[in-house]
């Protein structure tokens, strides 16, 4: 392999582990919580890219204006299921809340097929992000420069909610106890609806820059990346919201770096998430950066 063909799958390996990265933020916050899986996650990622879809071609929205639309929508989308599916759903066992969110998970799916039907539709790109940049030899779509500063970003405003804001406090005290926060005159439902609606704004923001990347939307484009996106949460540790980043990234550069290294393994692509997830649990069960959690009663 050429220095820059290598560069080019190195900036690949970048884009799709920060788009992993940003779905896996949502799964990890909402177990961070409340100790279950919402499935409905990647959902919520395909709903993004459809409201951006529409805000520009229905609209008329210019497309920052659209995506900054989308992303409000996919948030109070979140809000919504959680009010919905998981809310009335706190005090019944958890396996309750997880047939809840599987049947989120379809219905989202199916009403997607019924509302937009099932025929691919192409994404919206701007100009200015589909003409590569020329390196020498190299040329690299712009987005794969923009991609990974979006993530860092979000990621970062992310960390400052948790760590230095009262919301932010209140979420890390629901993870520990539940029970003694309410106690304490914290509002729990709207601290965890805040949870479900920023873990969606960074689901849709990812179902955007996705649609960029592999210009084409469908009911079912969440999920897969969804599922990989919970398997990177895994590796990188559930409930961490560093450890969901770096397990993105590591996700994304396996996938793309085996492929680039070894051509004949593509179609066995997807195969690779699975099998970095065994390797990690069988040698580090709670994941790269994750803590053993206690389950709550």
């Amino acid at each position: 392999m050429t220095w820059e063909l290598f560069v080019q799958n190195l900036f690949n390996a970048l884009t799709v582990g920060s788009l992993y990265a940003l779905i896996a933020i949502g799964y990890t916050m909402v177990y961070g919580i409340l100790r279950f899986i919402n499935f409905a996650h990647g959902d919520v990622f395909m709903v993004g890219a459809y409201f951006i879809f529409f805000g520009v071609t229905a609209a008329h929205l210019p497309w920052p204006v659209a995506a900054l639309v989308a992303i409000g929508g996919a948030s109070g989308l979140g809000i919504l299921v959680d009010r919905i599916a998981y809310r009335p759903l706190r005090e019944a066992p958890r396996i309750s809340a997880l047939i809840s969110a599987i049947g989120i998970s379809f219905l989202l799916e199916n009403l997607g097929l019924v509302v937009f039907t099932g025929l691919p539709r192409p994404a919206v790109q701007p100009q200015w992000m589909v003409d590569p940049i020329t390196l020498g030899s190299i040329r690299i779509l712009p987005l794969s420069f923009i991609v990974p500063v979006v993530t860092a970003i979000l990621v970062l405003a992310l960390l400052w909610i948790v760590y230095k804001t009262r919301p932010g406090l209140a979420m890390r005290s629901i993870s520990k106890d539940i029970e003694t926060t309410r106690l304490m005159g914290v509002s729990v439902d709207r601290i965890i609806a805040l949870t479900f609606g920023l873990g969606s704004a960074l689901a849709a923001a990812a179902g955007i820059m996705w649609a960029m990347r592999y210009p084409q939307i469908h009911p079912f484009m969440g999920v897969i990346p969804g599922f990989k996106a919970f398997i990177a949460a895994v590796v990188g540790g559930i409930g961490s919201i560093q450890g969901a980043v770096l397990g993105g990234l590591l996700l994304g550069t396996v996938e793309i770096m085996v492929v680039a290294f070894y051509p004949t393994l593509s179609g066995y692509r997807d195969a690779f998430a699975f099998v970095l997830l065994i390797v990690i649990l069988l040698f580090k069960p709670t994941g790269l950066m994750g803590e053993k959690l206690e389950d709550k009663i």
